[in-house]
């Protein structure tokens, strides 16, 4: 038993420097004085008057207080355990000392949670995000893997609680989806799959073949941040092509008897953004504009990338568009990310939203 509680005492003075660590990764001051400044802003007349302005602000409190609280309670846990680890000691008491190891291993997780959190530094981390699967050559094969893949992400936004809305879906020709784009919100959202964009590669054996021979089959994935029109991105609409078109699909009593979905094209980079989720045409076309403006964003900011790596002359390929992770079911079961070595041998909890690993080693990377 006095190893056990040794070894405890070490694990919490370990955690005791990591929530140090993670006070100046979430900058815990700053937030405290940015909190008191936005409630004095919502305190001061008129403050309801912009409906866009007060939501912005309440959210923004929210997660701050959210965030604060977050890590106040860790430290709280922390400080229990160190009282409980003491009284089992002076009453020589294994029960205690056990419950205490078992505690701080729960303890340990939230705060390796928390300390991921510090490492979304990027402009747009807090923003919600918008991902478009494409599948890529290959039919029925291709396109049954990018639904594989759209129900992988879903998972993984349900595990941590983030809101998908499927902004356009385009059905396969006989299994599958040939492309799906969908919303996240959620806080981090774009922080925590920013890292996910690039080409995913499938080796399995078909159970489209008839011969069941192993296939190898590609989607690819694009991620942006979702934003709102703060000016930072302008469109100029003549430089836009606007078409309109029946929406498919299940729906109201609306859907596919009026021109109500829209697709826009960004005629000088050639992005095409569109959306059918939205009951009316006016809707759709705000949607579209949203999307649009937060693929010029991310173009700009892989722009800026690509500009970096000249300059330093770096011979790798860019990450973007490039293959990122493998999936193999076959002849071994093994899921590869290429760029940070990270692996998982749990195929099958990984297609069920497992990407924590992946999405942590990525993280780390950057």
């Amino acid at each position: 038993m006095i190893l056990m509680i040794e070894d405890v005492k070490l694990r919490l003075e370990a955690l005791g420097s990591q929530l140090e660590e993670i006070r100046s990764g979430l900058h815990i001051e700053l937030l405290q004085r940015e909190l008191t400044e936005l409630k004095e802003e919502m305190a001061a007349p008129g403050f309801w008057d912009d409906l866009g302005r007060s939501t912005h602000v309440n959210k923004r409190i929210a997660a701050i207080e959210g965030k604060i609280e977050q890590f106040d309670a860790l430290v709280r846990e922390r400080d229990d355990l160190e009282v409980m680890v003491e009284l089992a000691q002076e009453e020589n008491d294994e029960g205690t000392a056990q419950e205490a190891a078992e505690m701080l291993d729960e303890l340990a997780e939230k705060a390796e949670a928390l300390a991921l959190e510090t490492l979304m530094r990027g402009d747009y981390d807090d923003a919600n995000a918008v991902l478009s699967l494409h599948a890529g050559a290959g039919g029925t094969e291709a396109q049954d893997w990018t639904q594989m893949l759209y129900r992988m992400y879903t998972r993984y936004c349900e595990r941590m609680g983030f809101k998908v809305s499927v902004l356009d879906y385009l059905e396969g020709d006989e299994a599958g989806v040939k492309s799906v784009t969908f919303e996240v919100d959620g806080e981090n959202a774009y922080g925590y799959l920013r890292g996910e964009k690039g080409v995913h590669r499938l080796v399995r054996i078909s159970p489209f073949d008839s011969n069941a021979r192993r296939h190898t089959s590609f989607s690819s994935l694009d991620v942006a941040p979702m934003l709102e029109d703060d000016g930072e991105i302008e469109i100029d609409m003549e430089e836009v092509r606007v078409d309109t078109y029946r929406s498919t699909g299940a729906g109201g009593q609306h859907v596919n008897k009026t021109d109500s979905a829209v697709r826009m094209t960004h005629m000088p980079t050639g992005i095409v953004v569109s959306c059918q989720n939205e009951r009316s045409q006016v809707q759709n076309r705000e949607t579209c504009m949203r999307m649009l403006r937060s693929k010029l964003l991310e173009l700009r900011e892989r722009e800026k990338e690509e500009q970096m790596a000249q300059i330093k002359g770096e011979m790798k390929k860019i990450e973007w568009g490039s293959q990122i992770r493998s999936y193999v079911f076959q002849p071994y079961t093994m899921v590869k990310d290429h760029r940070t070595g990270y692996e998982s041998g749990n195929i099958e909890d990984v297609m069920n939203g497992g990407l924590d690993g992946f999405v942590t080693a990525y993280l780390k990377m950057q």
